[in-house]
Formats: C-alpha cells, sequence, structure tokens
C-alpha cells in the first residue's frame, strides 16, 4: 500500500509568483517539465493572473480549499465553487481571479488522445469502506480517516476496528489505488477520488 504523505513534498513556485505547485504523481516519473502523459498536482493561488499554457492537454481543476475561483477561458467567465471539477483544454488562453480570496485546488491534466482524468468529490463513511483501484488516486480533501487492505467494500466492527489501527491519513494525503491488495479508506470527511484511464487505440478504418 503506497500513501503519498503531502507534507513530504516540495512547493514549486510558479514563474509568475502567483502561487506555488506540490507534485502528487507524473507519468512517466523521469520526464521533465511538460514532457510527461500525466500529471496530479495541488497548488495555492494567492494571486489573480494568466495561467500556464498546457498544449496539447486537457485539465480538470477543483477549488478543494477557499471559497471561489473565477476561472475565465478563451474569453469564457466560470466561476468555480468549492468542490466542483471543471473541465478545460490546457491550451485555452486561460486566468484566475480570486473575489473572496486565496484558494488551494486540485489540478489533473492528461495528455489528449492518450489518457483521460476524471475527478469526483465523494462523502467518506466510517461504515462503509470506499475502495481505491489501480488507475486511481484517493486524496483526502477533510476530515479524519484511516486507510488499510481490508477485504470487501462494506465494513462490519471488525473491519472498522482493522482500519482504525492501519494507517492514519493526514489532509491532503493521496493514497494510491491498486487492484491487489485494494486499499480502502473509512472516516469521516471528504474524499477527491482521481481517475486516470487510457485512451483505446482506435484501428484504422
Amino acid at each position: 500500500m503506497e500513501i503519498i504523505r503531502f507534507a513530504e513534498l516540495k512547493p514549486r513556485p510558479w514563474r509568475n509568483g502567483g502561487g506555488v505547485t506540490r507534485e502528487l504523481a507524473r507519468f512517466p516519473e523521469a520526464a521533465g517539465d511538460e514532457s510527461w502523459d500525466w500529471r496530479v498536482s495541488i497548488a495555492d493561488v494567492a494571486r489573480a493572473g494568466a495561467f500556464s499554457g498546457f498544449a496539447g492537454m486537457e485539465r480538470v481543476l477543483t477549488v478543494i480549499d477557499g471559497e471561489l475561483l473565477l476561472l475565465t477561458v478563451d474569453g469564457a467567465e466560470h466561476p468555480l465553487e468549492k468542490y466542483r471539477p471543471f473541465r478545460f483544454s490546457g491550451g485555452a488562453d486561460s486566468a484566475g481571479a480570486l473575489p473572496t480570496g486565496d484558494i488551494r485546488d486540485l489540478n489533473v491534466m492528461t495528455r489528449t488522445g492518450a489518457f483521460k482524468g476524471y475527478t469526483s468529490i465523494i462523502e467518506l463513511s466510517k461504515k462503509r469502506a470506499h475502495p481505491v483501484f489501480a488507475g486511481q488516486f484517493g486524496i483526502l480533501l477533510q476530515g479524519q480517516a484511516a486507510v488499510s487492505t481490508v477485504a470487501g467494500q462494506t465494513a462490519d466492527a471488525d473491519s472498522v476496528q482493522a482500519a482504525d489501527a492501519g494507517e492514519p491519513l493526514g489532509r491532503y494525503d493521496a493514497v494510491v489505488g491498486s487492484d491487489t491488495g485494494t486499499p480502502e479508506i473509512l472516516g469521516r470527511g471528504f474524499l477527491a477520488v482521481v481517475s486516470i484511464d487510457p485512451v483505446p487505440e482506435h484501428p484504422a478504418n
């Protein structure tokens, strides 16, 4: 079972000085900046301004702390409220404004035609474990939770005790999914489930 601890991630300042990004994962891992096929990161946005362009990429952006990001994409304004994922082209002319103050957002970027990224926000339960499968990341956004490899999705008293004795998660810690010994998360709060699916190749006509 692999857990990416948010507190151990190195913040990387933006070139325009408007915020910092902490990268959770990328593929391939050894790829240089902007040569990866997908990336999952968390950014702190402290100042309004233009977003960096990522031509050939698709982005799913979700505000995970703070109230509102006013995102402008190719001249159209989109008010992004907390926990509402928004998909747009990485190559679009985009900028963000902060009418209610600083925000933190979750970014999922995938190379168009190779991968497709999805973000879902779910409410955790202490009675029903949430599994995290291969190709997924479970990121604790709020609350208290623990992760274990308890078999089955419906937790009984014994499995709840096992999960409580498992690995506790801090805020923004990410659980890497697996189909072997699938990690399962129990607790109270909100979880972001990021799924990255390969795009099947289409046979030539």
